[in-house]
């Protein structure tokens, strides 16, 4: 037999359960069902059937067809005993067709005469006629009519009883109010598969297939054992459709946190942490942050409920920053004036900057050279869109060094970002309470400036407290944005949606 070249290509790249199920198929006529070939011996798992069974459809050699059938199944099998409704007719039939509900409740026990008085009251089957003090229940003509007939929602759980009942040949409204008594009757769907031959298909499985081993990896025992030398190579189409395989990766924010550690850790610093919990007194008061800046009002800052207040235990402590802030204190500064408060100082916030792990840090270590960074969650009483959230990372550094300068600090920045891929730097003046001179930084992206940190010289009424004797270079820098024009992510609300296809579309690098 002659077979055409289109046939002989389509053949040779077929697998060896594609060749098992051509072959099966024909055996029964070209058409049958998962099931009929597993009974069959042909296969052992209806998974092997469907995923042959779909290479093959891709190839024009064969057809699937799927048809799913719903039908409804008795869940609760006491029901087949009576429904509460039926208990209550017979009951009030034996007390001669009228009957007090205190006597139903002591009938029917757990509570199933209110179930079976709602339905007798629903269905028509009885009236509640008042009787001076007592209520009595009394069979209606429809009530005393049902004594010698089968309700169709009885009808219909006899047969769920036998089996499962089509949804074709169940009566709507029935269906409807038994799935309103809690766990009497459950949804199953029927999901029937078939795969028939296509003449394309026919035609490939007459023309002489032969079942041979394929080998589809390459190993020294095959080579060895000249295994080789008779078995059937599998051969591929580069062109045929694959799904998409994706390499095992990290949270774009893993990958971020790792590289930033990795570049301050390579430039000689050590890591540094704090509590999200502070007492005012170290987030805002220490770090010469006036009691009456707009930054401490409750539209910014977090405040703790429990607990209210966190006491600082360092009487000394205490005193110099109440000085600093009053009149100056040693510093030279004339400070903010008016009156420090202690309540204020030790209210219980949730930390508004990572600066806090700065300034403690500088209080157990006052001593050049010092250099360490941190990676620390924050929380401000933020709104949320697509570029702000209330609770969000800060990358926080400090630099302790008898030489430390303002462009020392400018040429940090420029060498973090660098290392970060990006080399178009700008530097504009700012203003921060606790630092003087103070900057923020700009990146070039995507033809715009973008604002990324600030940074600064905390000023002798920070580092006064501790003892510091040499210059304290600080920065803070935005982490989230950072990570948005890494990836060019639009919506800040996207880094913290795991959302799959986003995770693993994202590049590496």
């Amino acid at each position: 037999m002659v077979i055409p070249m289109g046939i002989e290509e389509i053949l040779e790249g077929l697998s060896y359960n594609e060749k098992r199920l051509l072959l099966a198929l024909n055996g029964r006529g070209g058409a049958a069902s998962p099931a009929d070939l597993i009974a069959d011996g042909a296969f052992s798992l209806e998974v092997e059937v469907m995923g042959a069974a779909s290479w093959l459809e891709s190839k024009g050699l064969a057809k699937l067809s799927e048809s799913s059938e719903k039908f409804y199944v008795l869940a609760d099998q006491t029901a087949v005993d009576g429904l509460p409704e039926r208990i209550a007719v017979n009951l009030i039939s034996e007390a001669g067709g009228a009957m007090d509900m205190d006597a139903l409740a002591q009938g029917m026990t757990g509570g199933m005469d209110k179930v079976a008085v709602g339905w007798l009251k629903r269905k028509g089957l009885a009236d509640i006629v008042k009787d001076g003090d007592r209520k009595n229940l009394v069979l209606t003509d429809k009530g005393k009519a049902v004594l010698n007939e089968i309700m169709p929602d009885e009808d219909l759980i006899r047969r769920m009883a036998s089996g499962p009942v089509p949804e074709s040949e169940a009566d709507p409204k029935v269906v409807k109010d038994l799935k309103g008594r809690q766990g009497m009757i459950a949804e199953k769907v029927v999901t029937s598969r078939s795969v028939a031959l296509t003449d394309l298909g026919r035609e490939a499985a007459s023309s002489g297939i032969e079942l041979k081993p394929q080998i589809t990896d390459i190993t020294d025992r095959i080579i060895q054992s000249g295994e080789w030398r008779d078995a059937e190579f599998r051969k591929y189409d580069i062109q045929t459709f694959a799904p998409s395989v994706y390499a095992a990766k990290k949270h774009m924010l893993s990958r971020l946190t790792a590289q930033v550690a990795r570049i301050f850790t390579e430039m000689g610093f050590t890591e540094m942490s704090s509590e999200y919990v502070q007492p005012s007194f170290w987030n805002m008061d220490v770090l010469y942050t006036p009691q009456d800046h707009p930054a401490r009002d409750l539209q910014d800052t977090f405040y703790l409920e429990h607990p209210a207040s966190i006491h600082i235990d360092d009487e000394e402590m205490v005193e110099t920053v109440r000085n600093i802030h009053e009149n100056g204190g040693d510093t030279g500064s004339t400070g903010w004036g008016g009156h420090w408060s202690r309540e204020k100082a030790e209210a219980a916030i949730l930390r508004t900057h990572s600066t806090v792990s700065s300034i403690k840090f500088i209080a157990e270590h006052p001593d050049a050279p010092q250099k360490a960074f941190s990676i620390s969650r924050i929380f401000r009483k933020e709104s949320i869109d697509s570029t702000h959230l209330p609770e969000f990372t800060q990358i926080e550094g400090i630099i302790i060094d008898e030489n430390a300068n303002f462009d020392m600090l400018i040429s940090l920045i420029r060498e973090f970002y660098s290392r970060m891929g990006f080399d178009q730097i700008r530097i504009r003046p700012a203003y921060f309470p606790y630092t003087e001179p103070s900057l923020e930084l700009e990146v070039f992206f995507n033809g715009k400036w973008m604002e990324l940190g600030g940074a600064g010289i905390f000023r002798p009424e920070v580092v006064a407290p501790f003892g510091v004797k040499y210059p304290v270079l600080a920065w803070g820098f935005g982490f989230e944005r950072l990570a948005m024009l890494k990836w060019d992510i639009k919506d800040i609300r996207d880094l913290y949606i795991s959302d799959m296809d986003t995770l693993r579309t994202n590049t590496v690098l």
